[in-house]
């Protein structure tokens, strides 16, 4: 029998219970129709409380927010175009994303959860998008915004061409943000960039034995009209139904000098 794997999903956003409404059911709906359990972890709940939720979550997917980042994570000042920080969101982020990457559990992130988890590995963001001759702020109504070209020996680029709706060297993607990936994190690569403006939007691990990958826009809204959106979700729900424990030793650094173990970041 086949089990189905719980993914962790965190509220979108602390201080906005309308986005949440009607965000994170897209989300959980994407995971259940490709095989997966959806986990609500709420960003009120205690550090203990959602490690003690996630321990039991075989993927983590990472949703988009109406906040932004805090700048001073990646080193810089906040510019006026920034949306405030949402310090609750990013707490349970980082929780999540050591606890996936301690563990190689699959991530998947959506829109601000990309900038998240790039930001995470050390990465900078691009903190407003101007000027480049693409509009990335049509909002949730459009569904091809802009093309994308893929990186062909990619993760992505084979789940996309796995796509029976995927047959042009650009597909189109829907596209609701201002801000972006500056510089990939460590141990990121960057797989696509927005057409003509090289925009970066999406990112995945070089390791090819944890699937991480980020996509700056949201497949959760077209996953019942396009089956490039669907080939994303099922290809992470696949990989956390193919995720096992890993003994101790293969998810900690050891460093016989310090005569102990140190956990992966």
């Amino acid at each position: 029998m086949d089990n189905k794997p719980q993914i962790a999903i965190p509220e979108p956003t602390s201080f906005d219970p309308a986005y949440n409404q009607r965000g994170w059911p897209q989300y959980a709906a994407a995971v259940e129709a490709s095989g997966g359990i959806p986990v609500r972890i709420a960003l009120a709940d205690s550090q203990a409380a959602v490690a003690k939720v996630v321990s039991g979550c075989a993927g983590i997917l990472l949703p988009g927010s109406p906040a932004d980042l805090d700048p001073q994570k990646y080193g810089q000042e906040r510019r006026p175009e920034s949306s405030a920080p949402d310090p609750a969101r990013e707490s349970v982020d980082d929780l999540l994303l050591q606890e996936a990457f301690n563990l190689h559990k699959p991530i998947l992130g959506i829109c601000y959860g990309l900038q998240s988890l790039n930001v995470w590995r050390n990465g900078s963001l691009l903190q407003h998008i101007a000027g480049t001759g693409v509009n990335h702020e049509p909002g949730r109504e459009v569904q091809e915004a802009h093309p994308l070209q893929v990186e062909h020996a990619s993760r992505l680029a084979a789940i996309l061409e796995g796509s029976t709706a995927v047959v042009k060297a650009e597909p189109k993607v829907n596209s609701s943000h201002h801000q972006a990936v500056e510089t990939a994190g460590d141990g990121l690569t960057v797989v696509a960039r927005s057409y003509p403006d090289g925009i970066i939007e999406a990112v995945e691990g070089a390791a090819e034995d944890q699937f991480v990958l980020g996509v700056q826009w949201h497949p959760e809204r077209t996953f019942t009209d396009q089956p490039a959106s669907r080939a994303i979700f099922e290809a992470f729900v696949q990989a956390a139904k193919d995720w096992k424990l890993r003994p101790i030793e293969d998810s900690v650094v050891h460093d016989p000098a310090l005569g102990s173990a140190a956990a992966v970041r």
